[in-house]
């Protein structure tokens, strides 16, 4: 049996973060995975999707905008193979930067399947059923989620993917229904919309992008239906019939029931926690009724010396909570001075085309807890920056209470918005007012004007509009 101060049972963002941390403040550290460093963000999410997203953002330009910026091109043709293939590069490049940094930070790696046997022991099981007991002080639960399965809708592979099968997926379909307009629905539904996929995106909740502000629905909408994809809100599956060349996705909404025929389907629609091999009963680790293990702000659960981050809590399923999770949690451990999360002024970012970008309370839920709101809005068209970009949709909104000028959210939709989002989020975890953030002079010209013409809007006195 070896034994460790910290074990950490998941190598995604916030489980090597954390291993990392915990091996800096002194601790002998191990991470169990059981199948890649870096988890499904570097390998099968967050990374090989943006790698596709640019692909199809040069791909939208050449056969769209071909004209416009100039370009003129006989007989195109367009390699989604190529991309996938430099998809896969850049998550490889990166999760072998993962094994890199365990090593420079001595921290132990046991691939394998984890179980636990007793509060303080694990068993690892690797690919040739050989078995190794570990053993440590403190377990951290890094083990992220996987896509819901539903009765009848269950992924195959083949006519009806999840979010693994069409990341690695080579060849377009013709046609596709994607189920869900979430993050991942969204960035898929641009991917093969750039490539001349045939895409009907379906979602139950009233509107897309169903958790954002209801205006930036609304505008992301319209810039949907511009790029050619059908949108159905306020629709349920009934079912899918998988036939040998196509799906046919049986929906009903508030014009009845119809049915969607397609090469493939896509699920998109929702996770539950990785515990189910785990044996946590081992532990003494209950769950709540979502199957969630509970923790308190340090991430320490009700069991003594058992931690949980990221994913598998269930509180917020980015990948960079993950990781600010993973610190918190290993400066805990150690008993040093950390921080606590606001897990509703963390930053949201979708990467669809255009991108959409937010934190905090929407204008409907500052109106809904009784603050005087006041918003400093403005558009991305009156950006030099946007225009020369030829990508100018969208504008900036923050949502501020109007009596002491407390920035209570921002919710953005445009070019680039995911990397605006740092400096308001930073404004309002040191509690600055939009004042503040419009008299910071911002070079010229950049799309984080923008940021700054709502701020001078907030306060009264709009210059550019």
């Amino acid at each position: 049996m070896t034994e460790y101060d910290v074990i950490v049972i998941g190598a995604g963002p916030g489980g090597y973060v954390c291993a990392i941390r915990s091996a800096q403040l002194g601790k002998k550290t191990a991470i169990i995975e059981r199948e890649f460093l870096g988890g499904v963000c570097l390998n099968v999410g967050c990374i090989p999707s943006k790698a596709l997203l640019k692909n199809a953002e040069v791909a939208h330009t050449l056969r769209e905008r071909g004209d416009e910026f100039g370009f003129k091109v006989d007989g195109l043709k367009l390699d989604y193979g190529a991309a996938v293939k430099r998809s896969r590069k850049v998550s490889g490049r990166l999760a072998k930067g993962v094994g890199f940094l365990m090593k420079k930070n001595t921290v132990d790696v046991h691939m394998g399947r984890a179980a636990f046997t007793g509060p303080k022991t694990i068993t690892v099981k690797d690919d040739k059923g050989e078995s190794t007991t570990l053993m440590a002080t403190d377990i951290v639960l890094a083990t992220g989620a996987t896509p819901m399965i539903i009765p009848g809708l269950e992924a195959d592979g083949d006519r009806v993917l999840s979010y693994r099968d069409a990341i690695l997926q080579e060849h377009l379909p013709k046609s596709m229904v994607i189920i869900g307009a979430g993050a991942i629905g969204l960035e898929f539904a641009t991917i093969w919309s750039a490539y001349g996929v045939d895409v009907t995106l379906v979602e139950m909740l009233p509107r897309i992008a169903p958790l954002e502000d209801e205006e930036v629905s609304l505008e992301l909408t319209k810039a949907f239906s511009k790029r050619g994809i059908k949108v159905l809100v306020g629709t349920k599956v009934e079912g899918i019939e998988r036939l040998k060349t196509k799906v046919k996705v049986t929906v009903s909404g508030a014009d009845g029931e119809q049915t969607l025929e397609a090469e493939q389907a896509l699920l998109a629609i929702g996770f539950r926690p990785n515990t189910k091999d785990l044996d946590l009963k081992a532990a003494g680790v209950k769950l709540d009724e979502r199957g969630f293990p509970e923790i308190d702000e340090r991430m320490a659960t009700p069991t003594a010396g058992i931690w949980a981050i990221g994913d598998v809590t269930g509180m917020l399923m980015l990948a960079h909570v993950a990781s600010a999770m993973g610190i918190i949690c290993a400066e805990n451990i150690a008993g040093v001075d950390t921080t606590t999360l606001d897990y509703e002024m963390m930053p949201r970012a979708t990467y669809c085309q255009p991108q959409v970008a937010s934190f905090g309370l929407t204008e409907a839920q500052a109106e809904e807890r009784g603050f005087e709101v006041k918003i400093g809005r403005f558009p991305f068209q009156a950006s030099g920056k946007a225009l020369g970009m030829g990508d100018y949709g969208g504008w900036v909104k923050i949502v501020t209470d109007a009596k002491c000028g407390e920035i209570l959210g921002a919710h953005m939709i445009g070019p680039e918005v995911t990397e605006l989002l740092p400096e308001l989020t930073l404004a309002q975890m040191m509690e600055l007012t939009p004042a503040e953030i419009a008299r910071n002079v911002h070079a010229h010209p950049t799309l984080s004007e923008v940021v700054m013409e709502a701020a001078h809007h907030a306060e009264g006195h709009a210059i550019h509009m």
